[in-house]
């Protein structure tokens, strides 16, 4: 029989994993340590991370973000674990809980591998970006947001681009944030996954946000706070269609979009292609908090090792 464990430790595979009661605490914790608060709250503890896909901001975030909480960190390689020999994800989480403390796990692939490292019940995981969610990329969204703006509640944000990973991790988040008005844009056969749509609406209806999507760049209202785009091929996926950048053309961020939103701060997620996703006239310019953004990986990143260890 394989062996369970009771735990008060928290896995982070979703944004859902966050009640309403810890996430806007989670956020105030990445802003404090954006301000360059630093302490040993994780002395002691080992983080082991598992990137079987390319990561630059994600595997920097946790891998500094522990060392600056005084934690060790083990970092494995997509070809280092047994996992590439055939062992079960259940059976290698089982052991490492053994030694490791907590999981900051990249797969690039579906939720159910996070979920079976998971089932250990002792060492806690957070999904580094799975094909579905990245969830946290949305705490660093919402921490820069908070940072830049003052708040989160009655935000306008307009999302451009694929209903992708960090599109329903941000979707989940922000729907949880009264007064928040979020218009997501996405290209005809790639937008969000109907299941991620409807919590995101869920959440809206109990928070008294609104999250709408459309297949098309007519009529855009005027007045957004953010506009939010990421790059058009998502890391570790392909499209089956040809003819994608045809369909993709009309959503690519423009200074365009500032003539009737002239306030908006622009925000990526990066990696960025100019000249696709986004002009670099407007990533590159005085509109966009992008790079700082991809800092707020870290101070995220900090925020949930400590959450999940608490």
């Amino acid at each position: 029989m394989r062996r369970r464990y009771e735990s008060t430790m928290k896995n982070l595979l979703s944004v859902s994993d966050l009640p309403d009661s810890d996430l806007p605490g989670v956020v105030a914790r990445a802003l404090e340590f954006a301000t360059g608060k630093r302490e040993p709250s994780l002395d002691g503890r080992i983080v082991g991370t598992y990137f079987r896909k390319t990561s630059t901001r994600t595997r920097t975030a946790f891998t500094a973000g522990a060392l600056r909480l005084s934690a060790q960190v083990i970092a494995y390689g997509p070809e280092d674990l047994q996992l590439a020999t055939g062992e079960t994800a259940e059976d290698t989480a089982l052991v490492l809980s053994g030694m490791v403390d907590v999981l900051v796990a990249r797969t690039a692939g579906s939720t159910e591998e996070l979920h079976a490292f998971a089932a250990q019940g002792r060492m806690p995981v957070i999904n580094a970006m799975s094909a579905a969610e990245h969830p946290t990329q949305a705490l660093t969204d919402l921490s820069t947001m908070h940072e830049h703006f003052g708040r989160i509640e009655d935000l306008r944000v307009l999302y451009v681009g694929e209903g992708n990973n960090t599109a329903t991790a941000l979707a989940l988040a922000l729907s949880r944030y009264p007064g928040v008005r979020l218009e997501l844009r996405t290209p005809p056969g790639y937008g969000l996954p109907a299941d991620y749509l409807a919590r995101a609406s869920a959440n809206a209806r109990r928070s008294g946000a609104e999250v709408s999507e459309r297949h098309d760049m007519d009529d855009l209202p005027p007045g957004f706070d953010v506009v939010y785009t990421t790059r058009w091929q998502t890391t570790g996926t392909s499209k089956p269609d040809p003819d994608w950048r045809t369909v993709f053309a009309p959503f690519q961020v423009s200074a365009k979009l500032w003539e009737t939103s002239p306030a908006a701060t622009f925000m990526h997620d990066l990696p960025a292609h100019r000249g696709e996703e986004v002009t670099a006239d407007v990533l590159d310019g005085p509109v966009s908090i992008a790079f700082r953004q991809a800092e707020h990986k870290m101070f995220s990143a900090m925020a949930a090792l400590e959450w999940c260890l608490a």
